[in-house]
């Protein structure tokens, strides 16, 4: 359990996503390019390409993100957020998405 104070430290935002791409060698990791409403995109680096065989049907989804979690590396790359998803024990996903109505860097309340 966590109490109200640390949950609100935690930047949700909705994101588009602008462009992506396979990273080589890997079997389930994507670059992508996020419009999080600043002045420039961020990289976020995601383990979600098993779900997503064609990568592109990604581009222009707004989806909901971490924007303040510490950058991290991941194999050479850095992730600058992180992309929330559903799964279940069965193999059902999910990408958490707003109507299209809400703009780029939207914080979720």
């Amino acid at each position: 359990m966590i109490n109200i104070e640390d949950f609100l430290k935690v930047d949700i935002r909705v994101g588009k996503i602008l462009a992506v791409e396979k990273v080589p060698d890997t079997n389930k990791l994507l670059k992508l390019s996020v419009d999080l409403g600043e002045p420039h995109p961020r990289q976020i680096i995601s383990g979600i390409s098993l779900y997503f065989p064609d990568c592109a049907v990604l581009v222009g989804k707004k989806c909901v993100f971490v924007a303040n979690l510490e950058p991290r590396m991941i194999r050479d790359l850095e992730s600058q957020g992180m992309i929330l998803a559903v799964s279940s024990e069965d193999g059902k996903f999910s990408l958490l998405q707003p109507s299209d109505e809400i703009i780029p860097g939207t914080r979720v309340k």
